[in-house]
């Protein structure tokens, strides 16, 4: 992942380009607003099915305002997003268009480089801002319940097109494939989300029966839905479920758990519920935030964007329990082995550490 936004020590920059890099991330924050906009309003996605609109035709097409249609396709063309097609005609009659690359990232919802959920992620954090402010000073939490749809939706959108890629890891690692390849074995799926990694391992492994588990309603009912659409509801159950009562639920063949154990408050106990579940000969695979080893004032683009979530979104929800390991999103590898040795496992290996923003890990026994 790159980024065009460099960081200085803070010592280093005078009032007037401290000021500079402020002014930068305001501009930021208002392109990122305006992207969450046209996103909700289906704006990039008429933008994407035709050659050119103007404000007009862009607002008949999709029920909005033509006067907010107009200041924002305005906005987008002064930010670089949009370009203007043809003449500069009067006040209206402009016509604007999206250009390849901006639809791949804002309306191609099964590529890798879909990033136009991110907005509404942060959108649903800065509605929640009184919220985050309180909890700040009192250590108390916001759950993810009160971040509302955006928020799981904004997550279920940016992990599918990572989560149907999920098998091809499996696949790169002889033992785990082979257990998926067994007629009948039995996996669980924890902190499942909107369903996505449960039905792509549904489809990669035809033998294979699936198990989801979350807390989550508005996510498991997303869930069950899409397993029924895409024709794997005989193989893929979902349950409305603390994953720490995975035992009730007999043993599996593997457990797995995708970018989720750094939102649990009591991870320890949960790992330990994964490692009860599973078969002797079977595995534990946590999926988490490929964040650097250690902290470091220069941290990388990555590591910043997970602070933001940690800061914004995932610890807050994390200490909206008691009591809470309040983990953050930036759950540093040696933390996650913490937590194992803590749950009974022997060791974690790192068997990918480079899919995307992520990192797999093997809990040993």
């Amino acid at each position: 992942m790159t980024s065009t936004t460099a960081t200085y020590a803070a010592d280093s920059l005078t009032a007037e380009e401290f000021g500079d890099r402020v002014l930068s991330a305001t501009l930021g924050w208002v392109e990122t607003m305006s992207i969450h906009l046209g996103d909700q309003l289906g704006w990039y996605d008429a933008l994407a099915s035709h050659h050119a609109l103007t404000a007009g035709e862009l607002a008949a097409a999709t029920s909005a305002s033509a006067r907010y249609a107009h200041e924002w396709l305005e906005q987008q063309a002064a930010y670089g997003i949009l370009t203007v097609v043809g003449p500069d005609d009067e006040r209206g009659q402009r016509r604007y268009a999206l250009p390849p690359g901006a639809a791949e990232v804002l309306t191609d919802r099964e590529s890798q480089g879909y990033l136009a959920p991110m907005a509404s992620m942060l959108a649903a954090a800065a509605a929640q801002m009184p919220a985050l402010v309180d909890a700040c000073r009192t250590g108390s939490g916001v759950s993810w319940a009160q971040f509302g749809d955006h928020a799981w939706q904004s997550q279920a959108a940016l992990n599918r097109p990572w989560l149907r890629e999920m098998p091809t890891v499996f696949a790169r690692h002889p033992r785990l494939h082979e257990i998926l390849s067994r007629p009948g074995a039995r996996i669980a799926d924890v902190g499942t989300g909107a369903g996505w990694s449960a039905i792509a391992l549904a489809k990669a492994y035809p033998g294979l029966v699936v198990e989801g588990f979350d807390v989550d309603a508005p996510s498991i009912e997303a869930a069950r839905a899409q397993a029924d659409r895409s024709g794997v509801a005989d193989r893929v159950t979902f349950h409305l479920e603390d994953a720490a009562r995975l035992t009730e639920h007999g043993s599996f063949d593997g457990v797995v758990a995708f970018e989720c154990i750094h939102d649990m408050p009591d991870p320890e106990g949960v790992l330990e519920a994964m490692g009860r579940a599973v078969t002797p000969d079977g595995f534990v695979v946590v999926m988490d935030e490929a964040v650097a080893d250690e902290f470091a004032v220069d941290a990388g683009p990555a590591d910043r964007l997970m602070y933001g979530f940690s800061l914004f979104i995932c610890l807050p929800d994390g200490l909206s329990h008691e009591p809470s390991a309040a983990t953050g999103t930036v759950m540093r590898p040696s933390t996650l082995r913490r937590y194992a040795t803590a749950a009974g496992f022997a060791d974690v290996a790192v068997i990918e550490d480079d899919f995307g923003f992520f990192r797999f890990y093997e809990l040993l026994s």
